[in-house]
């Protein structure tokens, strides 16, 4: 016993040293990121506006972006794998999407009117989404699920939402542990994901009071975590039976198909909420679903519901969008792009089993995260203790960076579209490297 406490405790500071190295390894190697970060924090809380890109002890400044290649202030080059937290679909600078945004740029922004594109957009995405009979647009994820939950409680009458352990769904939208102190005030009852027993019991329990069940088909900000399709269908035929609307947040997820998880897996939600790479890397966002339930937006019927938003119809975004499914994402290149993804989840836990290493790939298609512990994790409490889980992902982040690859800190990352296959063979021979190195450390 003795003998195992002292390897612990060898391996536990074996890890901090680690840590502390690959990160003394990091400042030396970005000045200029640090500079502007110090800069920073003379007029931003923390040195950025985006709390999700900040890390310790100083984020990545990026200078361009080219493909599926990053360039930071300090002359360092990245394999972009994090995509803009899957809004980079298209990777940077796509030439049709570059094109769309000249041609609207020309003929004016910000026109205060409806303009050509919103109509064609809305429609391209009624002829995909098995959901959506209207649809409306805004600017965010965050925007789009603030109104999908308001047009149910309106629709309903009734004021609580079911969300889920682990469950993000936007700026004011945190349920994971120790977070949500901004949280919009709706009267929130939270389930536990992917627990179809405990889930049941606690929706059978609310039900008069349920307005909404809001989950994400693959929880992103939890570790890239998807929902079994078992759990999807029976929250269908409990929201159903009791007359609740069942809201599918699909801003990560609807690059899974042309018709996002939803019709992957068949299971067709009352609601459903987009964004991300909707716009082809620019600000927009939609939210839709049953005619019954959207018609309470029509200004036309009295008391309609206002929907006010100055950039609802941003005319560069909508081009972009547009551009961007009809001449890029057609259905065919989603479904192979889904397809690669599953092969490279596949080829990485592979190589984490051959090496003998407590490591996994978590994910669905080409939304992806890489986990320092062994699967399978269905949910946010399978991930273990947090504080050596954390040290393990700020070193598996920081020697990726080292050796080209930029992905987030807690380990999501994505494919985009200009991704290669000889990108994919870097980053399996780097976690190759890292196992190599770190097997003492991942097995502590």
């Amino acid at each position: 016993m003795a003998t195992a406490r002292t390897a612990r405790r060898g391996a536990k500071f074996d890890l901090e040293e680690a840590v502390a190295q690959a990160e003394a390894r990091y400042v030396a190697a970005h000045p200029k990121s640090r500079e502007i970060f110090e800069r920073n924090l003379e007029v931003m809380p923390g040195g950025n506006t985006r709390t999700v890109l900040f890390f310790h002890p100083f984020p990545v400044v990026i200078a361009r972006g080219a493909g599926a290649r990053l360039f930071d202030v300090d002359g360092h080059e990245y394999v972009d794998w994090l995509g803009e937290y899957s809004a980079g679909l298209y990777g940077h600078s796509h030439p049709v999407i570059t094109a769309a945004i000249r041609e609207a740029l020309e003929e004016g922004i910000a026109l205060g009117g409806p303009n050509r594109f919103e109509g064609a957009l809305a429609a391209e995405l009624c002829r995909r989404f098995p959901s959506l009979q209207l649809v409306r647009f805004c600017n965010s994820g965050t925007e789009a699920n603030l109104f999908a939950i308001s047009a149910a409680r309106a629709y309903t009458g009734r004021p609580a939402v079911m969300v889920f352990e682990g469950g993000y769904h936007g700026g004011v939208f945190h349920f994971r542990a120790g977070e949500g102190a901004i949280n919009a005030p709706f009267p929130w009852v939270v389930a536990p994901f992917n627990d179809l027993d405990g889930t049941l019991a606690l929706l059978e329990e609310r039900a008069k009071e349920l307005a909404a069940v809001l989950v994400e088909p693959v929880q992103g900000s939890a570790g890239a975590i998807p929902a079994e399709p078992a759990f999807l269908r029976t929250l269908r035929e409990a929201c159903t039976r009791h007359g609740i609307c069942l809201i599918f947040d699909e801003v990560m997820t609807s690059r899974s198909s042309a018709g996002g998880m939803q019709a992957r897996l068949g299971v067709t939600p009352d609601l459903t909420t987009l964004g991300k790479y909707l716009g082809g890397g620019l600000g927009l966002a939609a939210f839709g679903g049953k005619a019954a339930i959207m018609a309470q937006f029509d200004p036309r019927r009295p008391r309609a519901i206002p929907h006010a938003g100055t950039f609802n119809n941003a005319v560069l975004a909508m081009a972009a969008g547009l551009a961007g499914l009809a001449r890029v994402a057609t259905p065919e290149v989603l479904d192979a792009h889904f397809a690669r993804g599953e092969r490279l989840k596949a080829r990485i836990n592979a190589l984490a089993a051959e090496r003998r290493v407590p490591f996994c790939c978590t994910g669905a298609g080409s939304i992806l995260a890489l986990h320092c512990r062994s699967g399978p994790i269905r949910s946010e409490r399978d991930l273990g203790p947090s504080e050596r889980r954390e040290k393990l992902q700020r070193l598996l982040h920081f020697e990726l960076l080292e050796r080209g690859h930029y992905l987030a800190r807690r380990g999501y990352f994505t494919l985009s579209l200009p991704h290669t296959s000889e990108d994919e063979e870097s980053l399996l021979k780097a976690l190759g490297e890292f196992f190599a190195a770190r097997r003492h450390l991942l097995a502590g």
